[in-house]
């Protein structure tokens, strides 16, 4: 933990639920970008742009600009312009992203041709009528592709369903598998460690969901850390695929525990 340079910091249910600051939070990152550490907002949120999101976190006193935010769809505009250049994609998405999304070709016409199904967020968009017509892409042979594979996340009411639940129906039904850009695909940490200028063990990833946020983390060389906060579940931590490097209840904790792991480091030397 000494050699930490820098902090990976999912947004939803780790920094805000319904984009309210959890308690104690500001302060945290305050801190943290006090003590001189990179940090990345890592986000599969897929309702909002880069601006957005940061103008409305930097309201609510988070230290913190669009520079500092990846999000899925920027991220999937990068790698669709990369291994699929002027694909056509119908897109299933709840919010307008199009200023992440750019230079990908969205069709809005039910009679064009189709060369990629691109998922993101679930939303009311989601209806039989355009999950069906998404269906008879695939089976036309076009690719699937989602920004993330979250089943639910967290909301000021409770737990929601994502577009994740709906994308396992599309690979079931179509005989395919969707490539996943965003979280927890290796590249997403990878272009976050990238902006940042750190290798893999110089840095913290920081959520609440222990399979997409911690352990793909972990698996990518990271140092994952899951909060007791957002969509954490007890029974999801005891059923994960393995063991997060560390637990705190919340986000607002991560400044002690990197300040115990200090002076273990200190007096150990």
């Amino acid at each position: 933990m000494e050699s930490v340079r820098a902090v990976l910091i999912d947004i939803d249910g780790v920094l805000t639920v319904s984009w309210q600051p959890l308690p104690g939070t500001v302060r945290a990152l305050r801190e943290i970008r006090d003590a001189g550490l990179g940090v990345a907002l890592v986000t599969n949120t897929t309702s909002r742009t880069r601006a957005s999101i940061a103008g409305t976190l930097s309201d609510a006193g988070f230290p913190v600009d669009a520079e500092d935010i990846l999000t899925a769809p920027a991220v999937t505009a990068a790698h669709l312009a990369r291994r699929l250049p002027g694909a056509r994609c119908l897109l299933l998405n709840h919010g307008d992203v199009a200023e992440d999304l750019t230079g990908v070709t969205v069709v809005s016409d039910p009679g064009d041709d189709v060369d990629v199904v691109l998922v993101g967020g679930a939303g009311p968009e989601f209806g039989y009528a355009t999950l069906n017509r998404a269906f008879g892409h695939l089976q036309r042979g076009a690719r699937l592709v989602a920004m993330h594979r979250n089943l639910y996340w967290r909301t000021e009411h409770g737990l929601e369903l994502d577009g994740g639940a709906f994308l396992v129906g599309l690979e079931v039904a179509a005989r395919t598998e969707a490539e996943v850009t965003g979280k927890p695909s290796p590249a997403f940490f990878g272009a976050a460690l990238e902006r940042l200028g750190v290798e893999p063990g110089a840095a913290l990833m920081i959520g609440d969901d222990v399979e997409s946020d911690v352990l793909a983390a972990q698996r990518a060389g990271l140092t994952g850390v899951l909060v007791r906060t957002g969509k954490y579940l007890p029974e999801t931590e005891r059923a994960a695929s393995g063991t997060p490097d560390h637990v705190i209840d919340s986000f607002a904790g991560l400044p002690a525990l990197l300040g115990r792991a200090s002076q273990r480091d200190s007096a150990d030397n």
